[in-house]
């Protein structure tokens, strides 16, 4: 039996909020700490990005999965229809408002904490090759996350998403946002790491792109994928084992 769905939503929004507190803040932190050198900002949000994405897996994941992207929550709703192993459409459609919500309040949250204003971010982004970028960043996560509760070793996808989200910062030249609500809660913070809305639009279809790719990616590489699609990101618990008094 599935844990109740409100408290895998509230899991998403709050993995989700932290997530975009821990990538805006650190942005913050970085410029402030490093204002004239941006690949040591660059450095500074990556290494806090990967570890804090690993750590927030480890705690939300047992009871959501630890999606904390629309682009994850949709493909396993596509990929496990046929054995209905993963979310259904409703579910999906929940976490993804969720997550929205989550990433807009952790913007917010991280300008609270910086005592930044929360303005929208005035960073252009929206260049051909940033898109390119996001489609290979978010295509490449989707089989990393599939890949991984298909063979078994989804106890693994905390460390290698944190690990492959920090090295996708530096080969991807969009610094992989990978991720819609992320790229949506970063609108509301005029630094580092924010992103005009004239760009969000174009990024949000890229990374939906580099989902679908990842789909035919499974399909060519794992065609049963969708068997495992309810453990992703890692393998959550069900209602009874939370509830159960530990020894």
């Amino acid at each position: 039996m599935k844990l109740l769905l409100w408290r895998r939503t509230v899991a998403e929004l709050v993995g989700t909020g932290l997530l975009v507190a821990v990538v805006v803040g650190s942005g913050i932190a970085a410029q402030q700490l490093s204002p004239h050198d941006t690949g040591l900002q660059l450095l500074e949000n990556s290494i806090a990005t990967a570890l804090g994405l690993t750590v927030l897996i480890l705690i939300f994941g047992p009871v959501s999965g630890g999606h904390f992207n629309p682009v994850v929550s949709l493909v396993d709703w596509v990929v496990g229809r046929r054995t209905r192993s993963g979310l259904g459409l409703g579910e999906a459609s929940v976490y993804l408002v969720a997550q929205v919500i989550g990433a807009i309040g952790g913007s917010v949250l991280a300008n609270a904490m910086f005592e930044v204003p929360t303005a929208i971010s005035t960073t252009a982004r929206a260049t051909p090759g940033h898109l390119l970028g996001e489609v290979v960043a978010t295509a490449v996560l989707i089989v990393l996350i599939f890949a991984l509760a298909r063979t078994g070793r989804g106890a693994l996808a905390a460390p290698a998403v944190g690990a492959y989200i920090g090295a996708a910062y530096w080969f991807t030249s969009s610094t992989s946002f990978a991720n819609p609500a992320v790229t949506i809660g970063r609108i509301f913070s005029d630094t580092f790491a924010g992103i005009a809305p004239g760009s969000v639009a174009p990024f949000i279809l890229a990374q939906v792109a580099g989902g679908a790719i990842g789909i035919l990616l499974l399909v060519a590489l794992f065609p049963s994928a969708g068997a495992t699609a309810g453990d992703v990101v890692v393998p959550h618990a069900e209602e009874s084992a939370l509830e159960r008094p530990t020894p």
